[in-house]
């Protein structure tokens, strides 16, 4: 199957998929849910692509194993993060700027945009699963497994880090600057975006998968200028009156140690 046919097709997957995650939000009225169904979302589309592509090689069995690893650990984590805690205050303050209308006009807002960002990140399954490339493995994928093995281990950390932080009712109200926290103030997100590029590098393992940089290139972008970092500080220099400090000597996303003097 030719590569723009491909990708064609797992728009209709993914926007399909992202439509019965907005049905169900619907019934439970909680659009936060989407949160918790990103990363199983990549999975569906690891596990569709390589049948339409007619590829199935030993790579895309390795690029689903790493991919449902990752998106299994996310989505266990964050439902248990968000368990019993309502709607996430994002999704909450645009239910009450939208009104009685929330309930459609959070397709188009929520589910239709993260369902095509959801494809645009999975360029380099999709450069997999449209290539009749050498099926053997190369030193490119065991290059990339480790990238994504170092970009999981931080998140995973990370997110562990701050999650013992939390559950202590002596920081309430403090900011977390401890362990991957003091080098970075986003050290999950950097690590996410280190998995996305690892993934790139079992891709580019296929004649013309260079492309699939789209996908990286798309969730590091986000995660700093979009939904990630920008969207998340905005709230936190209100509701913390130590973090414009933290600000000042911590780095926003690359680890780096402190800047002294700050």
């Amino acid at each position: 199957m030719e590569t723009l046919t491909l990708v064609g097709w797992m728009v209709a997957v993914s926007l399909g998929y992202m439509m019965l995650v907005w049905v169900l939000s619907l019934v439970v009225r909680d659009a936060g849910i989407v949160d918790s169904f990103w990363g199983p979302g990549f999975v569906v589309l690891a596990a569709v692509a390589p049948v339409l592509g007619g590829a199935r090689t030993s790579r895309d069995l390795l690029v689903l194993a790493l991919v449902a690893i990752w998106a299994g650990r996310l989505a266990g984590h964050i439902t248990a993060r968000n368990w019993g805690k309502g709607e996430d205050w994002r999704y909450r303050k645009w239910r009450e700027e939208a009104g009685p209308a929330f309930w459609w006009k959070s397709y188009f807002k929520v589910f239709l945009l993260q369902g095509v960002t959801l494809v645009i990140v999975a360029a380099p399954i999709l450069a997999v699963a449209a290539s009749r490339g050498p099926a053997r493995l190369s030193p490119l994928d065991i290059a990339g497994c480790a990238v994504w093995l170092a970009g999981l281990s931080f998140e995973a950390v990370a997110d562990w880090q701050l999650a013992r932080f939390k559950r202590n009712p002596a920081n309430r109200g403090r900011v977390m600057d401890r362990g991957l926290w003091r080098l970075s103030r986003h050290p999950n997100y950097f690590g996410e975006a280190i998995v996305w590029w690892g993934l790139f590098l079992v891709a580019l393992g296929v004649p013309g998968g260079y492309w699939a940089a789209i996908g990286p290139i798309a969730i590091t972008f986000l995660l700093v200028r979009v939904s990630g970092v920008r969207m998340l500080e905005k709230g936190l220099l209100d509701r913390k009156p130590g973090y414009a400090d933290y600000v000042r000597r911590t780095s926003s996303f690359v680890p780096w140690p402190p800047r002294r003097g700050a």
